[in-house]
């Protein structure tokens, strides 16, 4: 991953004529540091995280070789705190054999005690690469697991990703646009429930602070999901994208002049507040070529469902009304 795409490109024909055998690893995710021409050459092999056993096993064949290992030293480790630097390492050989190495220089006589272990693991970090194919995975399943209102997983994605490093105000940021994306209008509330811990990690510091995110996370976990109002901006956009630039209809206008207001802008404009039940039934407020679009399509939970119920009431008072901004 370390070759720029032009220079990727340069290995090409000696790959296709077989000059050239082709053979890397890397910690980065190769759909995205190779260029689409050399990856469509190559055959990939993802690497899985060693599991326990596996890692008991090289730490094994590790104390035991005279010749690689440290056979000749007669170190002496116990099942648990074998199993203790296969916990640390988190999946990664090179990292359990470096704190054996660790463990191995500060032992007297070739004896490996609990504390020792426990110094040499002490605040190891758990796979993570911030920016890498991890972190985005947690972030996701932290994610997912809000959409899919499991507080419990939620909540262990968040401890996963607090104990790897990450910080927490990028987790205070994904709850926000959860808030909005996943909950909308069925419960408003929980957009006000993100921001308040967005504040409360920054006025309280980590300690505090990441309890208030917790707080956020079981919240919007639990209550009733919606992704109405997403699902409708992105029509809008789409909408716009496809009409591009209609115009404002004339009763829409500002008339700031008296030459505005000569020339009809803001005409027959009908003030909501002064007509039944403060809304102008019949009034339209799209351009007359999208006088019949709808957008927002309300779920039926939560608060979203009063929202349906009172829109489609508004709905009848349009069809009922003489007043018809478009016929």
């Amino acid at each position: 991953h370390r070759f720029s795409k032009s220079q990727q490109d340069a290995f090409l024909p000696y790959v296709e004529d077989g000059t050239v055998v082709f053979i890397g690893a890397t910690t980065e995710n190769p759909s995205f540091e190779l260029n689409n021409a050399l990856l469509s050459r190559a055959r990939v092999y993802v690497l899985k995280p060693l599991a326990e056993d596996d890692m008991l096993s090289l730490l094994e064949r590790t104390l035991r070789d005279n010749k690689n290992g440290y056979g000749q030293l007669n170190i002496q480790l116990t099942i648990e705190n074998k199993k203790m630097l296969a916990l640390a390492a988190d999946g990664d050989a090179r990292r359990c054999l470096n704190m054996l190495e660790n463990a191995v220089d500060m032992a007297d006589d070739g004896k490996l005690d609990d504390a020792i272990i426990r110094q040499v693991v002490q605040g190891h970090l758990k796979r993570y690469d911030k920016g890498g194919d991890i972190y985005y995975d947690q972030i996701s399943a932290l994610h997912k697991s809000v959409r899919g209102s499991s507080p419990d997983a939620a909540l262990y994605w968040y401890a996963r990703m607090l104990d790897a490093g990450c910080d927490p105000l990028y987790v205070a940021r994904r709850l926000v646009a959860i808030a909005s994306e996943d909950i909308g209008n069925a419960d408003p509330r929980a957009l006000e429930i993100t921001l308040n811990a967005w504040d409360a990690f920054l006025r309280l510091g980590a300690a505090e602070g990441e309890r208030a995110i917790a707080h956020a996370i079981v919240y919007c976990a639990s209550v009733p999901k919606s992704n109405a109002v997403y699902m409708a901006f992105n029509a809008a956009k789409q909408l716009v994208r496809e009409t591009r630039s209609l115009e404002v209809p004339a009763h829409l206008r500002n008339a700031p002049s008296k030459l505005m207001g000569e020339l009809g802008y803001g005409a027959e404009y009908r003030y909501a507040h002064d007509e039944a039940e403060a809304y102008a039934a019949g009034e339209n407020y799209f351009p007359e070529a999208l006088k019949d679009v709808v957008l927002y399509e309300p779920g039926e939970r939560g608060l979203e469902a009063k929202i349906k119920s009172r829109l489609n009431y508004l709905k009848t008072l349009d069809s009922k009304s003489p007043n018809k901004r478009y016929e």
